[in-house]
């Protein structure tokens, strides 16, 4: 049953991402810069604070809703989400040098495997 929701709201979070990317997309014609996926991650860190915070205050948010929504929904929709909420947990417990380390580390090796994947490829 948990990977039917977490599929299922996958589903839906990839939908969306592909239907705002374009939008964007869209309005911005003339441009180089990734506004669609800009734009998704933002909407995407915006929709998981909110979405915690009405979990952790309100106890709105079952466990079951908490797959469909946090691992299905806004991970299909983008990861990037998931590691503003865990960047902002660290600061939240006070883990300020661990927070900028985990952005750091995280952002110089998503880079860097992009690269080597890239270069990777051209090996075949």
């Amino acid at each position: 049953m948990q990977g039917i929701l977490v599929g299922s709201g996958g589903f839906i979070g990839s939908v969306l991402r592909y239907a705002m990317g374009g939008a964007v997309h869209r309005m911005l014609p003339f441009t180089t810069f990734p506004y669609g996926t800009f734009a998704v991650n933002a909407a995407g860190c915006l929709a998981i604070g909110f979405l915690a915070g009405l979990a952790e205050a309100r106890q709105l948010i079952g466990p079951e809703m908490r797959l469909f929504l946090f691992i299905g929904v806004l991970g299909g929709f983008t990861t990037f989400s998931t590691f503003g909420y865990e960047t902002f947990g660290l600061l939240q417990d006070g883990q300020h040098l661990r927070a900028a380390v985990y952005v750091g580390i995280h952002l110089l090796l998503v880079v860097f495997a992009v690269w080597a994947g890239y270069a990777a490829s051209g090996l075949l």
